[in-house]
């Protein structure tokens, strides 16, 4: 199964993420289908920069966004 989630990025105590696509089997950081956006909870406001179509593309091809992502997805307008 293809999910869409969140891979960790940046320093300790000060994480950005990365929007990916992976196999659900793969681990949080490990290798990824592709990249479709940016999140940065540390700025503020919050950036989120997300690619639309890269996602609605996936999405239609059957990936799953996780919780988070869905709430994310659904806070940038997709």
């Amino acid at each position: 199964m293809v999910k869409i989630r969140l891979k960790r990025m940046g320093a300790k105590k000060a994480p950005f993420y990365r929007i990916v696509v992976a196999d659900a089997r793969q681990p949080r950081d490990g290798k990824v289908l592709a990249e479709v956006g940016i999140y940065d909870p540390t700025k503020n406001p919050a950036e989120l920069r997300v690619d639309a179509d890269a996602c609605k593309e996936w999405i239609s091809k059957g990936a799953q966004p996780t919780d988070t992502v869905r709430a994310l997805l659904k806070k940038s307008g997709i």
